[in-house]
C-alpha cells in the first residue's frame, strides 16, 4: 500500500502522544515534550524532519560537523542535515522510509526521530553558544 496524507494523518492520530496538524502538503507533528516534526510525501518515501539548531549558533561548525561525522551512527534511523528555513541555515533530523511501509515502521520512524533529537541536542551541547 502506498500511503497518502489523509491516511498518515489518520495513522498519526491514533497514537495519543502525538498532535498532528495539516499544513499545506505536510503533515506537523507534535510530541508531549514540545518538539515538533514536518512528515511529507516525495515521490516514492515518507521523510520526517524537525529543525534542531540554527548555524548561528555554532561556535565552530568545522569542529561540530566533524564530531556529526564520527558520531551520527549512534542514533539509529535518523540523519543530520543542513536546510535553509527563512533564509536561515538549520541543523536538521530527518528520516526517510518508502510510502511502501507498513504502519508500525512508519511510527517507529517518527518517534525514533523525537528520541534522537534529544540525544543529537545533549551529544552536540557543547558546539553551541
Amino acid at each position: 500500500m502506498t500511503w497518502d496524507l489523509d491516511q498518515l494523518e489518520t495513522l498519526i492520530r491514533n497514537d495519543e502522544n502525538l498532535v498532528v496538524t495539516r499544513e499545506a502538503d505536510c503533515l506537523m507533528i507534535a510530541n508531549q515534550d514540545g518538539l515538533d516534526a514536518w512528515l511529507a510525501i516525495s515521490g516514492e518515501q515518507i521523510l520526517v524532519e524537525t529543525l534542531l539548531f540554527s548555524t548561528a549558533e555554532v561556535k565552530d561548525a568545522a569542529a561540530l560537523n566533524e564530531e556529526i561525522l564520527r558520531t551520527h551512527m549512534i542514533f539509529p534511523l535518523t540523519t543530520i542535515g543542513l536546510s535553509r528555513v527563512a533564509d536561515e541555515e538549520y541543523y536538521t533530523a530527518f528520516g526517510a522510509l518508502s510510502a511502501d511501509s507498513k504502519a508500525e515502521s512508519i511510527m517507529i520512524e517518527v518517534q525514533t526521530l523525537f528520541q534522537n533529537v534529544e540525544g543529537f541536542l545533549d551529544a552536540y551541547r557543547e558546539f553551541l553558544n
